[in-house]
């Protein structure tokens, strides 16, 4: 028997839907299978995580299961027709039996896991019968990618393959629906698949809006007398002057240079804060320079 989705998810029953969202996220990002290669039991627990969150993620399963209409799995409980308050109906419209859901556990080759979704049709009529089959997954994205998009071709477990692209300015948590890529119940339509994306942070850049931002490195030589720097930024290195008497903290804006919005709005801005580092060992002429040089300026009393 399934394990309850508010247990598994670690969230009471009366917790909000944002609430629920963020417990996910949170233990989907340290219970990933790519962090544990290899290990069945993670990859189980991993499973677990979305077939949770494929319930109660969802307000109106959240709304069934907690009304008893469906199982932990997301299947209908079959209630006694005869019992009183019953609406059977002879000769009413009977859901159908017999899933054929896709396998799409290993889509894109262990990267992220899904849960199937499995309709609402109930055993005597009156009940909505299953046509939306839509199938979640959740998906570990490179933040370059997520800047500025890429298509990656994929393949399923039947050797089909699939082309996915990833839209430029892709945020963390946000969702890709591949369309009739779900799974499938007999008499219903084909769902769709729902990603949910974890953006990978990365070490150098960071993304405010549609602007990033970094951190870069200079000596005392470039601070004081200018300089001609290369610099990264999200689609390739480019050369920036350092103006003559930088110091630390000073921001330089690349226009431009940021993520470019998919929704046609100009691409956001790079910025760039400079940090001025001293060699770890100091250079004896330059100890020598500093020791002699006459100037009474204090940076503390520069008011």
């Amino acid at each position: 028997m399934a394990r309850d989705p508010y247990e598994i998810l670690g969230v009471r029953k009366d917790s909000s839907n944002e609430e629920i969202q963020k417990a996910f996220r949170r233990m989907a990002k340290k219970s990933h299978p790519d962090l544990y290669p290899g290990d069945k039991k993670a990859e189980d627990r991993f499973k677990d995580l979305n077939s949770a969150y494929d319930i109660i993620g969802d307000p109106a399963k959240r709304t069934r299961f907690d009304r008893g209409e469906i199982n932990a799995e997301g299947a209908e409980i079959r209630k006694n027709p005869f019992a009183r308050g019953s609406s059977y109906r002879p000769g009413g419209s009977g859901a159908q039996s017999g899933f054929a859901f896709e396998d799409l556990s290993d889509l894109f080759g262990g990267m992220f896991r899904g849960a199937r979704s499995p309709g609402n049709g109930t055993p005597f009529g009156g009940g909505e019968s299953a046509q939306n089959q839509d199938t979640r997954f959740s998906l570990n994205v490179e933040f370059i990618d997520a800047a500025i998009g890429a298509k990656k071709r994929l393949t399923l477990p039947g050797g089909r393959s699939l082309d996915v692209n990833i839209p430029a300015g892709l945020l963390d948590g946000q969702t890709i629906r591949l369309k009739g890529q779900g799974g499938h119940k007999s008499g219903g339509r084909t769902g769709d698949a729902l990603i949910e994306v974890t953006v990978k942070p990365h070490s150098t850049f960071r993304r405010e809006g549609n602007d990033i931002h970094i951190e870069l490195p200079i000596s005392l030589k470039e601070a004081a007398l200018g300089a001609k720097v290369e610099v990264p930024t999200i689609e390739g290195s480019l050369t920036v002057t350092i103006p003559q008497g930088s110091n630390s903290g000073a921001r330089l804006r690349l226009k431009g240079k940021g993520i470019v919005s998919s929704k046609g709005k100009a691409a956001g801005d790079q910025y760039v804060t400079l940090k001025i580092l001293l060699p770890k060992v100091m250079d004896a002429d330059l100890e020598e320079f500093l020791n002699g040089w006459n100037n009474d300026y204090n940076p503390r009393n520069d008011t």
